[in-house]
C-alpha cells in the first residue's frame, strides 16, 4: 500500500507512460465477453471428441501447456440447455470467473472439467456435454431452467491455471498465500505488458483478481485489507491501461471505477477514466476527471496536456458549428425601410407651400 500511496503523492507522475504499469504494485476480470447474445455461437471448426459425452470445437487458439490433475483453473463460461437454447449461467456478465480444481470438481461440472484438461491458457471453445456428465437425470435445483436429462452447451475460455500438487483451492489458502499468489500473477502480467502482449497480460491480471474476489475482500480489515488493495487496485489500473490501448474504452472506465470506489482521489484512476471518456466523446465527464486529478497532481504534464487537448477540441467544435449555422441561415438581411406616411408628407408640403406664398405676399406689400 505504501508503494501506491507514494506514487500518488509524486507530483511529477507520468500517468500515461508504458513504464508506469510496471512500477505499480497489482489484480481484474479479463476475458472479453463474447458478442453473440442470441444463443451459442456458430463454429465451423473441427469437432474433437474428448469423451463419449463431450465434444469440443476451438473458437480461439490458446498457448503454452495444458493443466494437469489438481491444477487450479480459472475460466469464464456461458451455459445453455441444448434443447431449449436457454442460457442459465454467464460468468462474463457476473464478472466473476469460476475456480475449478481438476479432480475435485462438482459432479455436475465433470464434463466441463474433462474439456478443460484439453485446453491451453487463453483458449476459447464450444463444448457439447451429455446430461450424464452434467446435471444428470434430475436436472438442477439451483437453475430451474435446466430440466432433467438436459444436454449442456458451453462457451468457455480458460483464463489460466496454477499447477499445485496438492490441489489447494483459494478457500484453503491463508491470507498471505492468496495475496502472494495474486502478486506473482501481477508481476507476470507486467512482464507481458512490457512485451506488448496485452491480451496475455490481462489474463494474468484477471487471475490475480480472482484471488482477491469480493467474498475474500469483505473478510479483511486493517493491515490485511491494505495489503490486498496494494495488489488489487494496481491490477485494475493495469487492466484499464491495456484496454485503452485495445480501444475497449467502456471496459477501461469500469476498471477505473472499481478503484475509485476504494480510493475516490486515485490520480491514475481519474486520469485513465478521463482518457477513456475523452475517446468516447464524453468531453464534459473527461474534463471533470482531469480537473480532479490535477487537484492532487498539479504539476503533472500529462494531465495538463489532456486538458489543453479538450480546450482545443471545444474551440474546433464551436468554430465548426458557427460555420454550419452561417451556411444554414445565410447572411443577415438588410433591414426593410419603413413605409412612408403619405398624409404626413402631403401636410408638410402644403405647409411649406403656404409659407412661401405668405412670404411672397408680404414682400409685395412692403
Amino acid at each position: 500500500m505504501a508503494e501506491v500511496e507514494q506514487q500518488q503523492q509524486n507530483p511529477a507522475l507520468d500517468l500515461d507512460s508504458d513504464d508506469d504499469i510496471v512500477t505499480e504494485g497489482v489484480s481484474v476480470m479479463h476475458g472479453e465477453p463474447p458478442e453473440n447474445e442470441s444463443g451459442p455461437p456458430k463454429v465451423d471448426g473441427q469437432v474433437e471428441v474428448l469423451h463419449e459425452k463431450v465434444t469440443k470445437q476451438i473458437i480461439k487458439e490458446g498457448h503454452g501447456q495444458k493443466p494437469s490433475k489438481y491444477s487450479t483453473c480459472f475460466l469464464h463460461y456461458k451455459a445453455w440447455t441444448e434443447s431449449t437454447q436457454h442460457k442459465f449461467e454467464d460468468t462474463w456478465h457476473e464478472q466473476q470467473p469460476l475456480e475449478l480444481v481438476l479432480g475435485k470438481e462438482k459432479k455436475e461440472l465433470t464434463g466441463l472439467a474433462i474439456a478443460i484438461t484439453s485446453m491451453k491458457s487463453g483458449e476459447r471453445a464450444l463444448l457439447h456435454v451429455g446430461w450424464e456428465l452434467g446435471y444428470g437425470e434430475e436436472g438442477s435445483f439451483s437453475f430451474p431452467n435446466v430440466p432433467p436429462m438436459a444436454n449442456i452447451v458451453y462457451e468457455v475460455e480458460l483464463i489460466g491455471f496454477d499447477e499445485t500438487k496438492e490441489g489447494k483451492a483459494r478457500g484453503d489458502m491463508t491470507v498471505e498465500e492468496r495475496i502472494g499468489a495474486a502478486d506473482r500473477r501481477k508481476m507476470d502480467g507486467n512482464a507481458l505488458f512490457k512485451e506488448e502482449k496485452l491480451e496475455d497480460a490481462m489474463q494474468q491480471y484477471e487471475m490475480a483478481i480472482a484471488y482477491m474476489g469480493d467474498d475474500f475482500m469483505f473478510q479483511l480489515f486493517g493491515k490485511y485489507r491494505d495489503m490486498a488493495l496494494a495488489v488489487k487496485n494496481p491490477c485494475h489500473l493495469n487492466m484499464a491501461a491495456c484496454m485503452i490501448k485495445l480501444k475497449r474504452y467502456d471496459e477501461a472506465i469500469a476498471q477505473c471505477g472499481i478503484v475509485l470506489v476504494e480510493d475516490e482521489n486515485n490520480v491514475k484512476a481519474l486520469f485513465r477514466r478521463g482518457k477513456a471518456r475523452a475517446e468516447l466523446g464524453q468531453t464534459d465527464a473527461a474534463r471533470e476527471d482531469f480537473l480532479k486529478a490535477r487537484k492532487y497532481a498539479p504539476e503533472d504534464k500529462a494531465i495538463a496536456k489532456e486538458l489543453r487537448l479538450l480546450a482545443e477540441h471545444d474551440k474546433a467544435v464551436y468554430k465548426k458549428q458557427k460555420e454550419l449555422y452561417k451556411g444554414l441561415f445565410g447572411p443577415r438581411p438588410d433591414p426593410t425601410p419603413k413605409p412612408k406616411n403619405w398624409l404626413v408628407f402631403i401636410w408638410q408640403w402644403l405647409l411649406s407651400l403656404f409659407h412661401r406664398r405668405f412670404k411672397q405676399t408680404r414682400q409685395k406689400a412692403d
